[in-house]
């Protein structure tokens, strides 16, 4: 270690120009990286409705309805001119109106009122358009143009066409906030105006280098690229300064500048490594996700870290050779005061928080395990703060609530297809159906009938039935509503009926994660068990650290559930890896100190010794990212992103409150089993000759 980081001393210049460049590559790079914003293309290879999509691309040109779109019109002819401009636009497939269902030459008041309202009621007309999935931007802005700002559309096609450049926009605010608030945060818990600028550099450095290398997976999903840079620079942060810290102390006992930052390299390294090893582990663990968006950001955001890693240990030292006049010269007095008078008021709550916390952690654990989940995308943008929002809202106000469905039956037995289309219009919740024998006829052979409703309609294998469902995934339910479909379609023809759309998508979604939950959280805490065990060769710390944050994780997304809040299950998911591998860094440190005191002072006073020293490490961390969380919660209108940011930043600020208030608590009352189960632990003893003194000098 003393060669590693006397070559980075050596070569300091060379090193910093080298990182400088391969970031400015790298951010050339980003531009060439692909966003996907569609949720569905996530679903696992082996889901049903994933089987049925890849069937549909295969057998029929034209996809499922994907956007509906209403328009303000005083008469039909009004409403039939606009239907014939939006089937011109290039990448709509289909329109569908009122005329595909009734003879609209007619009086309208010779049509069943009820087929009448599904698409024109109240001065308003409503069409359901198809649009090619690569042709969805020109498609929707096209559309736009046509029906101007007072009309609305919203559907899938509408998310993937504007979110890019919502998410966009909304990057670079949070970020914009985000950075000068870090660095307010900075300033005040550091002795230097310019060190806080060096932290910032280094992890800069490496955001920007991680999201230039994700051309290796030629696109990314929108979760991974809009809360990746906040969440790296949120919980990597704490290595830049405990490497400085190190940097300081070694210079104020008389090393020179270079003989001081290699001590500070070589002393801290192992402390980083395992700090950003329990993080990467919380990554990785949702890489074996079935749910692919787990896969996804689990290798970008390990990848991340490790890219943190490597600047904090090679780009820092050799910044901060390089400026260290410039750290001098901008040093000042520290402003945040001591923390002895909080060190023993902490002391004194630690009975109190205790209780609290034995009487908290199991409802908040079942609490967290039974939240109302919203698996799909249907409430993705529905924020009255975008246009998306507001759309959805006037549509389904005036209109209801609408989900199509795509059912694909072997094609060939016209008698069974009819059947079948009879039953599933008496099943709940079904509006309309779309299909062969009751837009064509159920006597005319398909070979006879005209080729535009052939194809739309009859593949070579396959008749296909859209089924209009008046719900969406977030009413009581809904999931067994489709259930009852797809039974009907059993019933008729077995495991040979294929369905898709957004709640059968869904369904999928929601019985992979539940299988995925188990999985990555157990992973997860059996990883970070296994560091803490290798870090503190300990058999009872990591149980008690690994309790503590998980009760903060529970109490965290408890919050929902008594807030009777529905809550998107990705971000659910994502928080319990996140906050487990970030924020078990505070007991880490709390306890590393804690075991140090111990051997010098009584239980009580090292206790209260080691929340004095650790409690602006862990409030500087915690900080910064409940600052990037709530930030990331407040501004996003991507419900995903905005919840994540939420739970992260709510999260870190209750693994905070129980490091510095439960965790002391419970070394207390563990105390023996800990010496007695720690490896070469020696606590002290009253009779012991040790010098507390040395405890403070330490």
């Amino acid at each position: 270690m003393d060669r590693f980081a006397g070559f980075i001393v050596k070569h300091r210049k060379t090193v910093v120009v080298l990182f400088v460049l391969a970031s400015i590559v790298c951010m050339l790079l980003n531009n060439l990286v692909g966003v996907n914003y569609d949720i569905m293309d996530y679903l696992p290879d082996g889901a049903p409705s994933t089987a049925a999509l890849d069937t549909m691309s295969q057998e029929y040109n034209q996809a499922i309805p994907n956007m509906r779109v209403m328009v303000k019109t005083d008469s039909v002819s009004e409403a039939l001119d606009y239907k014939a401009r939006l089937a011109a636009v290039e990448g709509v497939e289909a329109v569908e109106w009122l005329d595909d269902a009734a003879n609209v030459y007619a009086p309208l008041e010779t049509i069943d009122q009820s087929v009448t309202d599904d698409w024109y009621k109240d001065g308003t007309a409503l069409y359901s358009v198809t649009v090619k999935d690569e042709k969805e931007t020109e498609a929707v802005n096209a559309v736009r143009e046509i029906i101007g700002e007072d009309n609305a559309m919203t559907g899938s096609a509408v998310v993937n066409a504007l979110a890019p450049v919502i998410t966009s926009k909304e990057i670079s605010t949070i970020m914009l906030f985000v950075i000068p608030l870090i660095l307010a945060i900075l300033f005040l818990t550091t002795s230097s105006w310019f060190e806080p600028l060096l932290f910032m550099f280094s992890i800069g450095v490496a955001i920007l280098i991680n999201r230039g290398t994700n051309l290796m997976f030629g696109e990314i999903s929108f979760v991974t690229n809009a809360a990746g840079a906040v969440l790296q620079l949120a919980v990597s942060m704490d290595y830049s300064i405990f490497l400085l810290h190190r940097f300081s102390e070694f210079r104020s006992e008389g090393h020179d500048v270079s003989a001081a930052m290699v001590l500070a390299v070589k002393k801290s390294t192992a402390s980083i490594l395992s700090s950003g090893l329990t993080t990467v582990t919380g990554f990785a663990a949702l890489i074996l996700m079935q749910f692919k968006i787990g896969p996804d950001m689990g290798w970008v955001m390990a990848k991340a870290i490790l890219f943190s890693l490597i600047a904090v240990l090679v780009l820092l030292p050799a910044a901060a050779i390089c400026t260290y006049k410039l750290i001098d010269k901008t040093h000042h007095r520290p402003f945040i005061p001591g923390f002895e008078g909080f060190s023993r008021f902490a002391l004194k709550l630690r009975a109190p928080f205790l209780i609290l916390f034995c009487l908290l952690v199991v409802p908040a654990f079942f609490a967290s395990q039974n939240n109302q989940f919203i698996y799909g995308a249907s409430k993705i943008y529905s924020s009255a703060a975008t246009q998306m929002g507001r759309d959805m809202t006037a549509i389904e106000e005036t209109y209801g609530k609408s989900s199509p469905l795509v059912l694909m039956v072997p094609a060939g037995d016209i008698t069974r297809e009819k059947q079948m289309n009879d039953a599933i219009l008496q099943a709940e919740n079904v509006t309309s159906v779309v299909s062969y024998v009751n837009t064509v006829s159920d006597v005319i052979p398909p070979e006879f009938a005209p080729e535009g409703e052939i194809s739309k309609l009859y593949s070579e294998h396959y008749s296909r039935f859209v089924v209009n469902m008046d719900i969406v995934e977030t009413d009581p339910g809904a999931f067994e509503k489709v259930d009852a479909v797809r039974s009907i379609a059993a019933d008729y023809y077995g495991d040979g009926a294929l369905i898709a759309g957004d709640l059968p998508n869904a369904e999928d979604l929601r019985n992979t994660i539940v299988h995925d939950n188990i999985l990555v959280n157990g992973v997860a805490v059996g990883f970070v068990l296994l560091i803490l065990i290798f870090n503190f060769k300990s058999l009872s710390l990591p149980f008690i650290l690994t309790l503590v944050i998980e009760g903060s994780i529970w109490l965290n997304l408890a919050v929902p559930y008594f807030r009777g809040e529905e809550l998107n299950y990705i971000a659910y998911l994502i928080t319990s890896s996140v906050q487990l591998g970030a924020t078990i860094d505070y007991g880490i440190l709390f306890t590393d100190r804690f075991l140090e005191n111990r051997c010098l002072l009584p239980k009580k006073e090292a206790l209260r010794l080691t929340i004095q020293s650790t409690t602006v490490s862990i409030m500087t961390s915690a900080s910064i990212m409940t600052i990037a969380g709530c930030l990331l919660g407040r501004i996003s209108t991507n419900a995903v992103l905005s919840q994540l940011g939420v739970l992260i930043g709510r999260g870190a600020l209750i693994s905070m409150t129980l490091v510095i208030f439960v965790l002391p608590a419970i070394l207390s009352v563990c105390d023996g089993v800990i010496e007695k189960t720690t490896w070469k632990a020696r606590f002290y003893k009253k009779n012991d000759k040790f010098e507390r003194k040395a405890a403070y000098e330490h």
